[in-house]
């Protein structure tokens, strides 16, 4: 089994950064997959970024320039880098691992971008 925390939502005005962290614990592999994932009211959930055990990135057209995703292995810990954002990036974040056939979800953690 795997728990995954998230933090550093928040309320932020348009043109501003902040930095989500999503930590793992529990019986995580050294090979896996981990992703950041939104989902605005009444909206389905979408892909934002994902980074492999290796280190490749991949990013949603919209996010990309602006988003920048990395992880701490040592810390089992990923992040995610929100900067100029904008009000369609208001959303709750949710964060997943990967690893063989298992995924698992954080709870998420509101962002929301308004003056």
């Amino acid at each position: 089994q795997v728990t995954l925390v998230e933090s550093g939502g928040g309320l932020v005005q348009p043109g501003g950064s902040l930095r989500l962290s999503c930590t793992a614990s529990g019986s995580i592999f050294r090979i896996n997959v981990r992703g950041w994932y939104r989902q605005a009211p009444g909206k389905q959930r979408e892909l934002v970024a994902t980074i492999t055990s290796d280190g490749s990135t991949a990013y949603a057209d919209s996010v990309k320039g602006r988003f920048t995703i990395s992880r701490d292995n040592a810390k089992n810990t990923v992040y995610l880098q929100m900067n100029s954002l904008e009000p369609e990036d208001t959303a709750v974040y949710y964060c997943n691992l990967k690893q063989v056939i298992l995924t698992y979800w954080g709870q998420g953690t509101q962002v929301t971008v308004s003056s």
